[in-house]
C-alpha cells in the first residue's frame, strides 16, 4: 500500500480498495496504521506520502492538490491591500497566489521566482517587480544561494508570503531544501508580518530543515482545518488560520 501511495503522491481510500482488492474499511484500518508509523501522510478520504529529504520538481507540485493551491492563492490575494511591499518565495502555491494577486491591484513584489515574476509582470495594474539574484536552480525555476539571502537581508517589506514543505505537530515550519529554508528565513527576518501559504497535505507532517516556529507566522492559509494538535500549536503561537474552500473537493 505504501508503494501505491508514493507512486500516485495523493491516492483516495476509494482507489485504493479498487486496486488491492479488498474494503475501503480495511484500506481506512491500515492507511491509520501506516499514518501512526510514519510511511504516509492519512487526510481526508485518502493519503499522501510522506518524505523528509526530497520534493518533486515545480511542475510535478503545481499539478498535485491544484484546486486547493488555486483556492489558497485567490484567497490570499484579497488579504493584502494596494501598494503594500511583499516579499514572495518560490514554490507552486505561491505561482497561485501570484495568478491571483495580479488581478488584485498594484503591488511591489520582490521574490527569487521567475514564475511569480513573470505572473505579476502580466498585471493588469502593472506592480513593481523586483527579481532577486544568484544561482539558477530549473526544478524550481527560482534562484537561491547567499547571494539571494544578502539582498533580502538588506530589504524591510511590509510581508513575506511563504510556501513551506511541512508543518510539525508542534507547529514547527519546515522545508525539503537548505537553500530554500535560508532564503524563507531571510524573508521572515525582513518582514513585519508573515503569512504561510500551504495545502491541507503539509500538515501534521515533517522535512528535514526547520524554517521557523509558530511564533514568528502570524498567518497561515490553508484549505482545510488542520488536525486537533497542530492547530492547538498554532493557535497557542498567536497564529491566525484563514481556511480557503476549493471550487471542488476530492480527489481529482
Amino acid at each position: 500500500m505504501t508503494l501505491l501511495v508514493k507512486e500516485a503522491t495523493r491516492i483516495s481510500v476509494d482507489e485504493l480498495a479498487v486496486l488491492l482488492d479488498t474494503s475501503r474499511e480495511t484500506v481506512r484500518r491500515d492507511l491509520t496504521l501506516l499514518s501512526e508509523q510514519g510511511l504516509l501522510r492519512k487526510v481526508h478520504g485518502g493519503a499522501v506520502f510522506t518524505q523528509t529529504a526530497l520534493e518533486s520538481p515545480l511542475g510535478d507540485r503545481r499539478a498535485t492538490a491544484r484546486a486547493e493551491k488555486i483556492a489558497i492563492g485567490r484567497t490570499a490575494a484579497g488579504l493584502f491591500r494596494q501598494g503594500d511591499s511583499l516579499l514572495v518565495d518560490a514554490g507552486s502555491t505561491t505561482a497561485y497566489f501570484a495568478e491571483a494577486l495580479k488581478n488584485a491591484g498594484s503591488f511591489t513584489v520582490i521574490t527569487n521566482s521567475l514564475t511569480v515574476a513573470s505572473e505579476m509582470w502580466s498585471a493588469p495594474s502593472p506592480s513593481e517587480v523586483y527579481l532577486l539574484g544568484g544561482r539558477y536552480f530549473g526544478d524550481g525555476n527560482e534562484v537561491l544561494g547567499p547571494l539571494v539571502v544578502d539582498q533580502i537581508q538588506r530589504l524591510h517589506a511590509d510581508h513575506a508570503v511563504l510556501t513551506i514543505g511541512a508543518v510539525d505537530q508542534g507547529g514547527t515550519f519546515m522545508d525539503f531544501n537548505a537553500d530554500e529554508a535560508f532564503i524563507a528565513r531571510a524573508m521572515i527576518a525582513s518582514a513585519r508580518h508573515v503569512t504561510v501559504l500551504a495545502d491541507s497535505s503539509k500538515l501534521g507532517r515533517h522535512a528535514l530543515f526547520q524554517v521557523c516556529k509558530a511564533d514568528q507566522v502570524h498567518r497561515l492559509v490553508t484549505d482545510r482545518a488542520p488536525d486537533d494538535a497542530v492547530e492547538n500549536a498554532l493557535r497557542a503561537a498567536g497564529v491566525e488560520l484563514v481556511i480557503a474552500e476549493p471550487a471542488h473537493s476530492g480527489f481529482r
